[in-house]
């Protein structure tokens, strides 16, 4: 006697509704994209209890006959997909036909549907797999579905279900996601007769859609992201700015072909392109849309279609995370006018490679020509005020002056003028603002703290971190050096002996000459001794054994030197370089040398965080001052 044996169909359709029907939201999710496909301009979602009392779901799409009525009941009936062909060109959202017999086989569920051009309806009533009643009626064009007492003849399915709260979470997840997918699509959600969304027909923009369900009321700030490829890929969106990126909603929605996906590649894209403004531990937030050929995806990969495979995967990352990084590049100079309010030209990214292309020879003659140019850095000249000994025994301002003009000169590949540098002027009152020191539209105050810098704009209060600023003006610095091969080093008068463990000297055998790229330029000097006999300038002030191993510990645990020293890891070497470097909190500042910083500030490209993620100021409008007093 055989021992294998053929599933009953009702009992097959609740194993398939096991991979279909994962929890209320399933179900929300499947009828809707059914709506959608179905052409419906408006959809109505009415939840009872947690999902598992009621799920009904009204669309005014095109609708269904009686025949089709008890066909979309067949497992793989559907009319979206009647050829083999076709599977590689999908541009629905269903069409393996499985969602309407799974959920019917383990729910109570009653369907009335009216076809477009017709003045009658039908109604058909199944239980739990088993059809009751089918009948004509009356009823308004479309579609409304109810589903009731949900997984009730599979107990052990409801006793897995989460609270009442997570599970009108997820649902809301689902009508959110294609409420962003589907922006012109109006959509009503409720739960227990109380109105949790409610969103029009033809009334949003994809901006405004993503603002009203990803981004509070009053505080709609997004970030424009766009990108091109050929074949027909295009890429748009909006992020949340890096600060605002937590907390309730704020995740980051993907959207592949108008389908809601999670995918760990296009995720760990934006996070690429987010490096040096997102904060370890935070996620990115927004919402981000990919249309591709439907050839490109393959959408057949995962039992609720929420995964993608692509058919060039490395071509999308790239894409995405340069899309990304460009839209960063734009926001900088939205921050730059809102702080400094001085407006500059936005380009798109084809302007910007036009323009690349047009300087690029221009660039490199600049960059050899400034090699024969020097003058004090700025993290020199803030070093060497701040570790002076004659500072410590009061000397007096000119004798100061004096000492910062001695400081090490090395070439400075930013562009500046030496009259930009931050060397303090040689006469005037170090208490005093000196106009056309800086920016006229951003007046500084003073220090709080020895920490923070205070401003007054136009706007209101603006509070600058001196430490994550200068972090990012040198990383900046220092990138740009290390990208041309031209990181200045400061030969040591004195050359220092180190001794290294075994680990350590492997690593100073192997990775010699990288580390040389970093401005460090180590020899050996017998046994287990090393003689340290040059370090970056830019970090002249800092020990050089401190330099030394914090530079060595980032190679420590290395095993091939081209896929371990990607961009990202350098960027994450020259953003500790230039950490250490820094200005601290708890140095005191002389108010020429905050003018002169704020210079720098507002002539840097990118200065609104650290290379780590922390922000660089915060701005306290004069509304926000008044309401601390009651007088908004």
């Amino acid at each position: 006697m055989s021992t294998i044996k053929i599933l009953p169909e009702n009992l097959a359709n609740q194993i398939a509704a096991g991979e279909v029907v994962e929890r209320p939201a399933s179900v929300v999710k499947e009828l809707m994209e059914n709506s959608i496909d179905s052409g419906a301009r408006h959809i109505t979602v009415q939840i009872e209890g947690k999902g598992t009392r009621l799920i009904r779901v009204i669309d005014d799409g095109q609708g269904m006959d009686q025949d089709d009525l008890l066909l979309c009941l067949e497992r793989h009936a559907t009319s979206k997909v009647t050829a083999q062909e076709e599977l590689d060109a999908i541009n629905t959202l269903g069409f393996r036909g499985e969602a309407l017999p799974s959920i019917s086989s383990v729910s109570r569920l009653t369907i009335t549907s009216c076809p477009a051009g017709s003045s009658l309806g039908a109604r058909v009533e199944i239980r739990y797999g088993k059809v009751l009643k089918v009948h004509d009626m009356g009823c308004a064009r479309g579609t409304v579905v109810e589903v009731r007492d949900l997984f009730g003849n599979v107990p052990a399915r409801r006793k897995f279900l989460k609270t009442a709260k997570t599970e009108l979470l997820h649902i809301e997840e689902v009508v959110s996601n294609y409420g962003l997918a589907c922006h012109d699509l109006g959509i009503s959600y409720t739960v227990n007769n109380r109105v949790i969304i409610d969103l029009p027909a033809h009334g949003d923009s994809l901006e405004s859609r993503v603002g009203r369900l990803l981004v509070p009321q009053n505080n709609r700030k997004l970030i424009s992201v766009a990108g091109f490829a050929g074949k027909g890929i295009k890429i748009n969106g909006f992020i949340i700015p890096p600060d605002e990126a937590y907390g309730g909603n704020r995740t980051l929605r993907l959207f592949v072909n108008g389908r809601s996906v999670r995918d760990r590649m296009i995720h760990h894209a934006v996070v690429e392109g987010l490096t040096g403004f997102l904060m370890k531990g935070r996620r990115p937030a927004g919402a981000l849309f990919i249309d591709l050929p439907p050839s490109s995806v393959d959408v057949n990969v995962h039992p609720t279609k929420q995964e993608v495979r692509f058919h060039k995967a490395h071509s999308i990352h790239e894409l995405v995370a340069s899309s990304v990084k460009d839209a960063l590049a734009g926001y900088q100079k939205d921050l730059k006018y809102a702080v400094f309010g001085d407006p500059q030209p936005y380009r798109t990214p084809h302007e910007d490679q036009a323009a690349a292309k047009k300087d690029n020879g221009a660039l490199h003659r600049d960059a050899e020509a400034q090699t024969s140019k020097t003058w004090a850095q700025p993290s020199l000249v803030f070093a060497a005020r701040l570790s002076e000994p004659d500072r410590i025994l009061g000397e007096s301002a000119g004798s100061r002056q004096s000492h910062l003009e001695d400081t090490i000169e090395v070439p400075d590949p930013s562009g500046l003028a030496p009259s930009q540098s931050l060397a303090a002027p040689s006469s005037g009152d170090p208490g005093k603002f000196t106009e056309g020191a800086c920016p006229a539209v951003l007046k500084p105050i003073g220090q709080i703290f020895n920490a923070y810098i205070l401003c007054e704009s136009a706007k209101g209060l603006v509070v600058i971190d001196q430490h994550a600023a200068q972090e990012r003006l040198l990383f900046e610095t220092l990138r740009k050096q290390f990208f041309q091969r031209s990181v200045a080093s400061q030969t040591l008068l004195f050359p220092m002996v180190i001794e290294a463990t075994v680990s350590e000297q492997e690593i100073l055998q192997k990775y010699g000459e990288m580390m040389g790229r970093f401005g460090i330029e180590i020899q050996e000097f017998g046994g287990e001794s090393y003689a340290v006999k040059a370090i970056p300038a830019l970090m002249a002030h800092v020990p050089p054994e401190e330099i030394v191993y914090g530079v060595m510990g980032q190679f420590s645990g290395t095993t091939n030197e081209t896929a371990d020293f990607s961009a990202r890891r350098i960027e994450h070497i020259l953003a500790t370089m230039a950490c250490k470097a820094a200005i601290k909190a708890g140095d005191p500042l002389q108010f020429e040398e905050i003018s002169h910083f704020l210079e720098q500030l507002h002539d840097a490209d990118v200065f609104s965080h650290c290379p780590h993620g922390r922000p660089v100021f915060r701005c306290f409008s004069r509304e926000d001052i008044g309401k601390w007093f009651y007088r908004t």
